[in-house]
């Protein structure tokens, strides 16, 4: 397991914490004010249907833990992250992830490989392993159970893509 999959796999776990005690988000609505200023118009948007519901103590907490346990494991990091993650809206219902440095996820196909990549961690925590199949979840999923509505993934320069959760 190389070193950054060893971080993201911490990160899930947190996730899975925060999930058990009570961290969620809640869902994006139709006006984007967040376009323009923490990252690009999305040239392509999905919606994805999660396979698992949202997690009946997931709330606003949850999901700003959530988002403060990746953070604070960057840190820890002996590298600089090559992502930011954070919450915005009422109800941190909308994640935003935001790539560092020129470089980093220039191409929809690059966001992609980074959310399998967070897909595979995931399906290794403690909250996926509670489920009948774990195996078929992905992070979008994990966004689902948290409460999460809207996940934008971002390059921070020219390149957008939202994922409409339900």
């Amino acid at each position: 397991m190389t070193v950054c999959t060893h971080k993201i796999s911490r990160l899930l776990a947190l996730a899975g914490i925060a999930v058990l005690f009570g961290v969620s988000v809640t869902a994006a609505s139709a006006d984007d004010r967040h376009a323009g200023y923490y990252y690009p118009v999305p040239q392509t948007s999905e919606v994805y249907h999660a396979r698992v519901a949202p997690l009946p103590n997931a709330n606003r907490r949850t999901r700003i833990a959530f988002v403060t346990g990746v953070a604070a494991q960057q840190q820890r990091n002996p590298y600089a992250p090559t992502y930011h993650l954070f919450a915005k809206g009422d109800e941190a219902e909308k994640l935003i992830l935001v790539a560092t440095g020129n470089g980093h996820y220039q191409t929809l196909y690059q966001l992609r490989a980074l959310l399998a990549t967070l897909t595979a961690v995931a399906r290794s925590t403690p909250v996926f392993l509670d489920q009948a199949a774990p195996e078929d979840l992905t992070f979008l999923d994990l966004c689902s159970m948290l409460g999460v509505e809207l996940l934008t993934m971002t390059n921070g320069e020219n390149v957008a893509h939202q994922f409409e959760i339900q």
